[in-house]
């Protein structure tokens, strides 16, 4: 099968399908933690003012998360991958997470946790640290009495008020020993957000480092782990090494992941991820090996996927949540390519070529007839 693409420079490439898709592992037993962090399927129909008035495909959203459940993953529900700062507000998120926990009580061995963030509350309205406290609480209050787990997220607010690294641990201290349960916390770096860039109080890594191990010291028995978001495994395997017993290290580092999960034979990280949206098929199949020990077929299949994830991924960082959804449309778990806020249009279309050729050659078009009609109308829009 052949499509014409975009290529370098403005100029018309043809290129030939060589990929076989993956087969599904339905209920695939894993031997790591893995968190899909999921998109949210908006309604086009609905959002006469899609810049500003979030409306959501609740059945298609939901429809997803079994998708993913199916696979064997747990979700990490409204985080950063489902648009949250990014045009999916707090009132939304609220909505996803209810639900989200419902549906999870329908289908069999579903877990996910959910963002607890600040992000209902405008960073320049952050006056004081009792404000970025009390708009945690809130979050905090809503997910647990929903019955969920929650994920600390990082806070573009508590950037934005804190003077110091004392401020970072007033803050969490307050936060952690109040929680009804264990709580995932949550390190993103400013490739994702700019707005969090010297978080921890610092924009060097180690000083930062030392403030959030300090952290997670004092309150080890109520935190089931930490995922970091730096795309550098050297700064994972810093913060790896120095977790007390009992807490997790959960990679979000969606450049290195293959060998941060696979580990080194002493210690290993497990996952939660926003690639995994895009490539659950291949790694479920990939997780289903390294639970065999089959350490070759492992890498086989998650290889390949690194090339797709790094695309998606590239610079300007924060946009990425648009390859996830443009794959979860290649791939029939949406009928069209709009987003919440409209940001299909933070990549162009050289990016969406690029991200489907790398689909294709990691075996992630699951229905190749469909990919290459969409991937077709999409081209002739752009006038390819």
């Amino acid at each position: 099968m052949v499509i014409t693409l975009p290529s370098e420079n403005g100029s018309r490439a043809s290129y030939r399908l060589v990929g076989q898709p993956a087969e599904p592992r339905i209920g695939a037993q894993f031997s790591r933690i893995a968190y899909a962090a999921a998109h949210v399927v908006a309604d086009p129909f609905a959002m006469t003012d899609p810049w500003s008035r979030p409306v959501i495909d609740w059945d298609k959203t939901m429809a997803f998360r079994h998708h993913l459940w199916r696979l064997g993953f747990r979700i990490a529900e409204a985080m950063d991958t489902s648009q949250r700062g990014m045009g999916f507000d707090w009132t939304s998120a609220k909505e996803l997470i209810r639900r989200s926990i419902a549906e999870a009580r329908t289908a069999k061995g579903a877990d996910l946790a959910s963002g607890a963030g600040t992000d209902h509350l405008a960073p320049a309205a952050a006056k004081t640290l009792a404000d970025v406290i009390h708009a945690y609480e809130e979050q905090f209050a809503f997910i647990e009495g929903e019955g969920g787990k929650a994920i600390m997220m990082a806070s573009r607010a508590l950037a934005a008020a804190a003077r110091g690294p004392g401020d970072y641990a007033h803050v969490y201290d307050r936060l952690l020993s109040q929680a009804s349960g264990k709580v995932i916390l949550h390190w993103l770096g400013d490739m994702f957000d700019p707005a969090l860039k010297g978080y921890w109080g610092s924009q060097d890594f180690e000083p930062a480092l030392d403030t959030v191990v300090a952290i997670i010291d004092r309150h080890a028995h109520k935190i089931e782990g930490i995922e970091i978001s730096l795309l550098d495994a050297d700064k994972e395997l810093a913060l790896r090494d120095r977790l007390p017993e009992g807490v997790i290290m959960f990679t979000g580092d969606d450049f290195n992941y293959p060998e941060l999960i696979a580990g080194d034979g002493k210690r290993h990280s497990h996952a939660l991820l926003g690639i995994f949206d895009a490539i659950a098929p291949v790694a479920s199949a990939a997780l289903a090996k390294l639970a065999e020990n089959d350490r070759a077929g492992y890498d086989a299949l998650m290889g390949p996927t690194v090339p797709l994830s790094r695309k998606i991924f590239e610079a300007p960082t924060e946009y990425y949540k648009a390859g996830i959804v443009f794959m979860a449309w290649l791939n029939g778990h949406q009928d069209h390519f709009a987003m919440v806020g409209g940001m299909q249009s933070a990549r162009g279309i050289g990016h969406y070529a690029d991200v489907f050729r790398l689909a294709d050659q990691a075996g992630l078009l699951a229905d190749p007839d469909l990919a290459v009609a969409r991937m077709k109308a999409l081209c002739a829009v752009a006038g390819v």
